[in-house]
């Protein structure tokens, strides 16, 4: 079904074997890329257009950052968890223009985004607190659990954070594959009223999804970097 709605050149690609999720994947990579360069030859003290909408794109996530991690390890998260949604933002408005589709549909796409926060998250938690990490998966130290309670709450903890990356992968997977389907039953189905109301909420699905992932992508690193109680 979606390579009959794909537009030339990206059906030549998938003509030629590559999974569309890849060639409209492509597509996001090289659009982020050019707009990174339109605004980098044209900065200005006084931002307007593009680089307006990219300000305030870059002030939104440091904000979001710095309020979980504080200011030292929110500017050093800043870049990972703010690509990560600038592109999860443009892969999804993609799927919102007839023709093409949203990379973020594909749980291949999904996957590969949320693997990167569950390793990054473990991996800054033993690097700030060496062994000690393990303490974030004994539950609380004050009451002293007994050793049952205590591998009871660890079993349950490791369960939870492998859970993590299925969570944000399917969840964004669901939503984008059920706003596609949507659309594009209600373009064949209905008048224009309806698939212009649709693509309405679309937009407000993809930058809610967007928002969501980085959202718990920086609880995730703010949770594994605080220290246990």
């Amino acid at each position: 079904m979606h390579e009959s709605l794909l537009l030339f050149p990206f059906s030549t690609l998938v003509a030629m074997g590559i999974p569309p999720y890849v060639v409209f994947s492509w597509l996001a990579t090289a659009i982020i890329l050019c707009t990174a360069l339109v605004v980098r030859r044209s900065l200005n003290i006084i931002p307007v257009g593009v680089q307006n909408f990219v300000e305030v794109l870059v002030e939104f996530g440091t904000n979001l950052t710095t309020s979980a991690m504080g200011d030292k390890h929110g500017m050093f998260f800043f870049p990972f968890v703010a690509t990560l949604g600038i592109y999860i933002l443009v892969g999804n408005f993609l799927g919102l223009i007839p023709g093409l589709e949203a990379p973020t549909s594909n749980v291949n796409t999904t996957v590969a985004l949320a693997l990167p926060v569950f390793f990054a998250t473990h991996y800054y938690g033993i690097k700030t607190h060496k062994l000690s990490y393990i303490k974030h998966f004994l539950g609380p130290m004050r009451s002293l659990p007994a050793l049952p309670l205590m591998i009871l709450i660890f079993l349950i903890e490791i369960i939870g954070h492998i859970a993590r990356p299925i969570t944000l992968s399917v969840r964004l997977f669901g939503n984008m594959m059920a706003k596609h389907i949507l659309i594009g039953v209600l373009l064949m189905l209905t008048p224009w009223v309806i698939p212009v109301a649709v693509l309405a909420l679309g937009t407000l699905v993809s930058l809610l999804q967007a928002f969501v992932f980085m959202l718990l992508a920086t609880l995730y690193l703010a949770g594994a970097l605080e220290e246990a109680h």
